[in-house]
């Protein structure tokens, strides 16, 4: 017993203190999720204690807000949480470095939210190193191109849309058609040093169901989970999605490949854009003010690979198509920035047909310098094929089309069962990307 008082006793000695003054604000007002706070100047972006009153016995709590502006010398903040605890002029202190969190390997096989606390159960990683939550900014040739293909794990992808280490892909659908189950295969079947998955604005119950597929086993311990339900505050849902990217940027800058999957873009543009709401900022496409479609630009663009380093970040979104409409803002600011786009058909997935892929509107811009010339042949040929049978499929189901008239057309009808069939994969199935090439010359050259 001793012993241990001498411990602590020596460690109370060498301990540094801190005896510089502590700045406090007050809370002036809150309105409409944001409040006001006199006294207390800092930058954008830093995060602030605020005491609440938590209603029983006189005893305070805490909550936590982040600057997010500034109006007639007070700053504007929004609380990462509820409101309910708070009163008028409760004090206000910030915390920690603005801008600023702390990354390390402590976060690998780890289940955290938008503020880096853990979720999982387990005791907060302990992180030394600070790196910005915004990223730092690149100078274009810092990105070196997409030289070699990547191994996604799903068969119509590997073949006909084939990614590149690096790459930046979107996966466009309406609500319900499979997308999360397509970013679930593409998590367990592909191959990186390190995974990345943020889930932002989705279903609580989709982040347990994840965590019990994904983070247990020898896969989960290089598997980074980043988790903010669709109740939580928009600027958490926001401060969320930055997380993710400013993990995976720290392990790039460490010379690993990076797989970061983000579900979904939209959420996060929706979390944006109540944002700049909150702050006056006027609706422009479609009730999306500037501020929200380039927070989707912002994200996007931190992907990509290093020169420098040699490491890179393979960028896999979700954009959720409001309504089935592909001339959303959101998929179309995403479609635009991106280096391809997989678009899941609702007919395909009523058909029971999963992956829903939409083979003639999916593409990947980076393809053709990553493949051999065979493929490329077999893969544009097939796509003729499926697109021609889309296109006539009416004519072909109501007997107005006469067999012979299209030489191209009586192949794909002869051939439909085989394409379905090499288009669709179970759930759980892992098809790399060299028997996705080989299945593909097999069908195209028995009867292409």
């Amino acid at each position: 017993m001793m012993g241990l008082l001498e411990h602590e006793l020596r460690k109370m000695e060498n301990a540094r203190i801190n005896i510089d003054p502590v700045r406090f604000g007050r809370v002036i007002s809150c309105d409409g999720g944001l409040i006001e706070v006199s006294g207390l100047p800092a930058p954008i972006g830093t995060l602030c204690r605020i005491e609440a009153d938590s209603g029983e016995a006189g005893e305070d709590a805490e909550c936590t807000a982040e600057i997010i502006g500034f109006r007639a010398g007070r700053s504007i903040m929004m609380l990462l949480g509820d409101t309910v605890l708070l009163h008028p002029g409760a004090k206000v202190r910030a915390t920690g470095e603005p801008g600023m969190v702390h990354l390390g390997d402590a976060l690998l096989g780890r289940a955290l939210d938008g503020s880096g606390r853990p979720i999982d159960g387990k005791a907060r990683p302990r992180c030394n190193t600070f790196w910005p939550l915004g990223g730092r900014r690149e100078l274009a040739l810092e990105r070196s191109s997409v030289a070699e293909p990547f191994d996604c794990g799903v068969r119509a992808m590997n073949a006909l849309t084939t990614m590149g280490i690096g790459q930046r892909l979107g996966i466009l659908a309406g609500s319900g058609v499979g997308k999360s189950v397509l970013i679930d295969m593409i998590a367990g079947g592909s191959q990186a040093d390190v995974k990345v998955i943020a889930l932002i604005g989705e279903r609580a119950r989709e982040v347990s169901d994840f965590v019990r597929r994904h983070m247990h086993g020898p896969d989960a311990e290089r598997t980074v989970l980043i988790a903010v339900p669709a109740d939580n505050a928009p600027n958490l849902r926001l401060r969320g999605a930055q997380f993710a990217c400013a993990i995976a940027e720290y392990f790039r800058n460490r010379g690993r490949r990076v797989l970061l999957i983000m579900d979904s873009l939209t959420r996060v543009a929706h979390a944006a854009r109540e944002i700049g709401f909150l702050l006056g900022e006027p609706g422009a496409a479609r009730g999306y003010p500037p501020s929200a479609l380039a927070a989707i630009t912002r994200l996007v663009e931190r992907a990509g690979n290093s020169a420098t380093s040699g490491g890179a970040i393979t960028g896999l979104y979700t954009v959720l198509a409001d309504g089935d409409d592909q001339d959303d803002p959101v998929v179309d600011t995403a479609r635009a920035i991106l280096d391809g786009h997989i678009v899941l058909s609702r007919d395909l997935a009523q058909q029971g047909h999963f992956p829903a892929i939409d083979v003639p509107a999916s593409l990947s811009r980076v393809m053709d310098p990553l493949i051999a010339p065979e493929h490329r042949t077999a893969a544009r040929a097939l796509r003729s094929l499926i697109s021609n049978y889309q296109a006539n499929r009416d004519l072909v189901l109501m007997g107005a089309y006469r067999e012979g008239a299209d030489p191209q057309l009586d192949t794909a009808m002869a051939l439909k069962p085989h394409l379905d069939a090499f288009l669709r994969q179970d759930a759980d199935d892992v098809i790399g990307l060299g028997p996705s090439i080989a299945s593909l010359l097999e069908l195209m050259g028995d009867h292409g």
